[in-house]
């Protein structure tokens, strides 16, 4: 453990700043999944639905600086293709 000042307010910023990395991240990942349960069951409308809404999770974790614009911009794109390969 620290014994600096400054250093134990580090520590508890990180533990904040990671459980909310953490709660971003399984946000968008439940979003994907919604997504891909709509793809397998080829269910055209409900897919397009889950999609905006995971594009939305995605965008939202990118301008948090939880996931990177290319990390995101793949992730998207994969979604999409998904989603027109039923369509």
């Amino acid at each position: 453990m620290a014994n600096i000042k400054s250093a134990k307010k580090r520590v508890l910023v990180i533990r904040t700043k990671t459980l909310r990395n953490k709660m971003i991240r399984s946000s968008v990942k439940t979003a994907i999944r919604k997504v891909h349960m709509a793809c397998e069951a080829k269910d055209a409308a409900a897919a397009k639905a889950a999609l905006s809404v995971a594009v939305a999770a995605i965008d939202k974790a990118k301008s948090k600086g939880v996931y990177h614009k290319n990390n995101a911009s793949r992730k998207v794109s994969r979604l999409q293709k998904m989603v027109n390969k039923i369509a």
